[in-house]
């Protein structure tokens, strides 16, 4: 028997289906609330609403879990080396790609990776200080006048040349952003490097002088961009479902995702870690004094990077990642007085009853910003390097929405708290 739930508006009674998810998740479908009683649903920033059903990804925050198609993120660190791209493939096609297929999407991947001229001279219109999202941004959308035979996706070659284009494309325009605001000249992609690796060469290579790149840190690369792939109905991948519902191409529908993950409070976390870790040290604040100050109602001192909105548990993602910073810090085995700090504030944070109780664990924004930092990523390219990673989860969840035979026009309602009606009053008597 299917079940229902009850809603009572007054004497009417109004039965409502409830649908299930594939691990128990339940919903109850208010699809036909306004035509059954002129009502809608209030639910500020949809906290509570799924708008959509996805085969994607799957949380369960209470427990820490955190699967790509089923796949828990911890199997994909047990791999001999950990493969983005093989993610990336996985999210897009629902399936983990055979040697064929991967061998086939590195080569489109290759094919795709230089950038049309039209888009490297754009380059040279932008200040040098403009902020890294507001180009990354600008030049997906300036994709899309280039490359026009992408704009409509409607057969399997088109969308592999599509996601091939936007995957490895974005790596160019993230380096090409960074070259341009550091007045270094623009370093082409190698062919013979994998994805993490040619993105490290473009960003720190010098044209007599090749940028090493270590095993540690390409892995830890991979891994970063891996655990940021996708993460359900979040802002960003919200916006680009929202875009993509209009019938808005996937150049576009990612600009957006882009523009929305620029917000310091969805993709810009990590960047206030490095910030917290600067004003701290600048400060002369004791890691002591600062867990001290975060317990302190009173005081207006915020220990970032800990804690999150969806996990209740520890974040499975900064296990993770903990252990690929533990692995740079030693290779890279230098003094930076900001790892330090942040390396004594997880210490502290771990053994402190407070943080234990309330499970205010160092979270994924943590860890990233300590290993972005590592690596040797400028801070005002964090934010670049999550939509980097995060663009896989945003082209499956607009093609998995574009392939969706009833997909609507995303389109919510309100409640209107204006003016009732009046009457307009001219110039001269106002």
């Amino acid at each position: 028997m299917t079940e229902t739930a009850i809603l009572m508006v007054g004497d009417q009674r109004i039965e409502l289906p409830v649908i299930e998810g594939a691990e128990g998740e339940k919903a109850i479908d208010m699809s036909s609330l306004l035509a059954k009683t002129g009502m809608t649903s209030y639910d500020p920033a949809l906290g509570n609403t799924s708008i959509c059903k996805s085969a994607i990804t799957y949380i369960d925050g209470d427990k820490g879990i955190l699967r790509y198609r089923g796949i828990p993120v911890e199997e994909f660190t047990t791999q001999p080396k950990p493969n983005f791209v093989e993610v990336a493939w996985l999210l897009i096609f629902g399936k983990l790609p055979t040697l064929q297929e991967l061998a086939e999407f590195r080569e489109q991947l290759t094919t795709h990776e230089l950038l049309h001229e039209d888009v490297k001279d754009q380059f040279q219109h932008i200040p040098a200080d403009a902020p890294p999202m507001a180009i990354l941004s600008a030049t997906l959308n300036h994709l899309a006048c280039v490359h026009k035979e992408h704009l409509v996706v409607d057969n399997s070659t088109m969308m592999l040349e599509s996601v091939a284009s936007l995957i490895s494309q974005v790596r160019t325009i993230a380096a090409f952003s960074y070259r341009r605001s550091m007045g270094l000249p623009y370093i082409y992609p190698d062919p013979n490097l994998r994805y993490c690796a040619n993105f490290l060469h473009m960003m720190f290579s010098l044209p007599y002088k090749q940028y090493i790149i270590t095993p540690e840190i390409e892995d830890a690369l991979n891994l970063l961009f891996i655990l940021h792939a996708d993460h359900e109905q979040n802002c960003s991948t919200s916006a680009v479902r929202t875009v993509g519902s209009a019938g808005a191409n996937l150049f576009a529908s990612c600009a957006a995702g882009v523009s929305a993950l620029w917000g310091p409070l969805h993709g810009g976390a990590n960047v206030e870690v490095m910030q917290m870790l600067e004003r701290i040290h600048q400060g002369g604040i004791s890691p002591e004094q600062c867990v001290r100050d975060a317990k302190d109602k009173s005081n207006p001192f915020r220990l970032f990077g800990f804690g999150h909105r969806i996990y209740r548990n520890f974040d499975p993602r900064a296990k993770i990642l903990k252990e690929a910073c533990d692995k740079v810090l030693c290779k890279i085995d230098r003094h930076d007085p900001l790892l330090e700090i942040a390396q004594r504030l997880e210490e502290l944070a771990l053994k402190d009853d407070y943080f234990i109780e309330r499970k205010l664990y160092p979270n994924v924004d943590f860890y990233s910003g300590i290993l972005l930092h590592a690596i040797g990523i400028p801070t005002d390219m964090f934010t670049v390097c999550f939509a980097i990673g995060r663009l896989p989860g945003w082209i499956a969840q607009w093609k998995e929405q574009n392939e969706d035979a009833g997909r609507r026009i995303i389109r919510p309602r309100q409640v209107y708290t204006g003016n009732v009606q009046t009457s307009y009053v001219s110039i001269e008597k106002r």
